[in-house]
């Protein structure tokens, strides 16, 4: 699924048009880069939570050269699926509707 397929379901789940739920789901993906740029995780319940990791500097290669070269440190950004979307996603048997375990209210 990509964005605006993404945006498609969304838009059809809420009754809103899609252009609406594009604007919603932008400004949940800005406010998870906001909130990671400032160095603090996101969770979101029993989906899952974003963290920023800092990757070590490391040695790598040019693919043209060959040559060895200095890789720098960095953060990226790292995700850990929640119980709920594990259970949703690894088929337990539990019901017909793999969102279920997802949704308020479970």
């Amino acid at each position: 699924m990509n964005r605006d397929e993404l945006a498609a379901a969304v838009a059809e789940s809420l009754g809103v048009t899609k252009t609406a739920a594009t604007k919603i789901l932008d400004a949940i993906f800005q406010s998870i880069a906001k909130s990671l740029k400032a160095g603090e995780d996101v969770r979101l319940g029993d989906f899952g939570t974003f963290r920023l990791a800092t990757r070590a500097a490391r040695q790598g290669r040019n693919p043209r050269t060959g040559d060895a070269i200095a890789l720098p440190s960095r953060k990226e950004p790292r995700f850990k699926a929640g119980r709920a979307l594990k259970d949703a996603v690894g088929g337990n048997g539990d019901t017909d509707d793999p969102g279920a375990s997802l949704r308020p209210g479970r």
